[in-house]
């Protein structure tokens, strides 16, 4: 019989087992989210009829529940059990995508709004178990293994959601659009991610909790609260966290709704374009862990952020081409930069904020970032799906022309509807990254320093792979590279020296 409630003393042993099942877990809750959210969730309101306002309530769903968080603080410090709330909610929950997958055989607006409520359901519950899983992991993780613990996870995650994103892309192309046998497909896919979620809250009913330290006295909400509020460099943190978020979200529940419905392609090709991004999300994201735990977290957003933010700003681009092949092309190459971004985004983003939370208080501090964000994550969706019918009704058109003695060549450049969106999306974003720029984090490194580390990574993974002398030469670094990296190398070796001749004085003054 597995216990729900928390151990006095966790042994180094039940430790690292626990993070072991927490790794493992992850294939389980990654298959859930798999098949029942990101762009399963927005075809599945498309099949059903849905409006690009509906689109945008049922993206902002998963952001606003976060607010639930509040009363789960007050929860958790007065019962002080995170496991016993993490399963019971994740239990509840994840039972609600077992009606998802019975409003997979109606339609309309009644099938819309319970499909919402359900929805919300998942959402809240989810964001009420997350609150205590977050301040549960960050007792159980040592500080020094959060990075690759989280990447290991994300892997994990990842690997998952390619193989089911494989199998559902194969369904939707395999079923007409609008079919009995569409609707089969779609209620399949949430009673297996059902059945994935339920597993998932078996495997964390078996991992440790550490005991939380006595509540002092009587907990007061507002002076929780008010702690990290205080906290001039975490009150940075959130700052940024809430502009990026509300840049990302702006834009990104609507690239199915853009690919689709403004574009042509089917579902299916959409399905692909999101593994293509997992593909490259995977690949990178041992890079990150290693690069976020051997410098900082911050270092590692100062690169991924701002790459991420173009590449939403560059999907205007697929708008103006006229050649299909060329959008297809254009389309794939985003979604691998934006893939391999945002997997430095999402791990230094979570680790941040778990590094900032001073030990003991990660409740509170992590409670409250979620919160921020997901008021501005929650607020964008919404925003975004009123403004589609503002943009649709607005076109702006810029000609370059050339002329010279023997030939004349126009080149057009339409804006209309959804442009705009990744376009205001872009400039919310770059505001993020100057809010990013005023966070301190021990560690940190100029992103210049940081972009060489990248490359100097890939290409000593490239070499060890390879030993063809054509791809070794096409990796070289270019000769600017090459000088900066001696630079550094020579500052490292300066540094070094300075350190050496200072130690024996610091001994000298001691034996004194």
């Amino acid at each position: 019989m597995v216990s729900l409630l928390p151990q006095p003393d966790v042994s180094e042993a039940e430790r690292e087992r626990g993070l072991r099942l927490m790794i493992g877990e992850a294939g389980f809750s990654g298959g859930t989210a798999a098949l029942t959210t990101g762009v399963i969730l927005t075809a599945f309101a498309l099949h059903l009829g849905a409006s690009n306002a509906m689109v945008g309530l049922l993206a902002s769903a998963p952001f606003l529940a976060q607010l639930l968080q509040l009363p789960a603080i007050l929860l958790i410090e007065r019962t002080r059990q995170r496991k016993r709330i993490a399963v019971l909610s994740s239990v509840v929950g994840r039972s609600m995508l077992a009606v998802m997958a019975v409003i997979a055989f109606f339609s309309g607006t009644g099938a819309l709004l319970a499909f919402l409520v359900a929805q919300v359901v998942v959402c809240g519950l989810g964001a009420i178990g997350g609150c205590a899983w977050n301040a549960w992991i960050r007792d159980l993780a040592p500080e020094r293994q959060l990075g690759n613990v989280s990447a290991r996870r994300t892997i994990w995650t990842t690997s998952i959601s390619l193989a089911l994103g494989l199998a559902a892309a194969a369904a939707l192309r395999l079923t007409p659009d609008h079919s009995l046998t569409r609707d089969a497909a779609f209620a399949a896919m949430f009673a297996i991610g059902c059945i994935t979620g339920l597993i998932s809250a078996r495997i964390v009913a078996a991992m440790p909790e550490p005991q939380m330290a006595p509540l002092p006295g009587r907990l007061s909400l507002i002076e929780l609260l008010g702690r990290p509020l205080r906290d001039a460099n975490f009150s940075r943190l959130l700052r940024f966290m809430a502009s990026w978020q509300f840049a990302a979200n702006f834009a990104t529940p609507f690239f199915t709704v853009f690919i689709v419905r403004r574009l042509g392609f089917d579902i299916s090709f959409v399905l692909i374009l999101n593994m293509i991004s997992q593909v490259a999300n995977l690949v990178a994201l041992r890079t990150w862990g290693a690069l976020s735990d051997r410098f900082a977290n911050k270092s590692v957003l100062a690169v991924c952020a701002p790459t991420y933010i173009l590449a939403i700003a560059a999907m205007v681009g697929a708008s103006q081409f006229a050649d299909e092949r060329l959008v297809t092309a254009w389309l794939v190459m985003l979604h691998i930069v934006m893939g391999t971004s945002i997997a430095g985004v999402t791990l230094a983003t979570t680790n941040i904020a778990l590094k900032l939370s001073p030990k003991g208080e990660a409740t509170a501090y992590v409670a409250v970032n979620a919160m921020v964000t997901a008021v501005a994550a929650g607020l964008a969706p919404i925003i975004g799906g009123l403004l589609a019918d503002v943009f649709a009704a607005r076109e702006l058109e810029l000609v370059v022309r050339w002329t010279s003695p023997y030939r004349q060549v126009v080149i057009p450049f339409v804006l209309s509807h959804w442009d705009f969106y990744f376009l205001l999306a872009g400039l919310i974003g770059l505001y993020a990254v100057h809010r990013l720029s005023l966070v301190r984090e021990q560690g940190e490194i100029e992103r210049h320093e940081m972009v060489a580390e990248v490359l100097n990574a890939t290409r000593r993974s490239v070499r060890n792979i390879s030993s063809v002398a054509g791809l070794r030469g096409a990796t070289d670094l270019p000769a600017s590279l090459i000088r900066e990296a001696r630079l550094r190398l020579r500052f490292l070796r300066r540094h070094a020296r300075e350190k050496s001749r200072r130690q024996p004085l610091r001994s000298a003054s001691v034996n004194l």
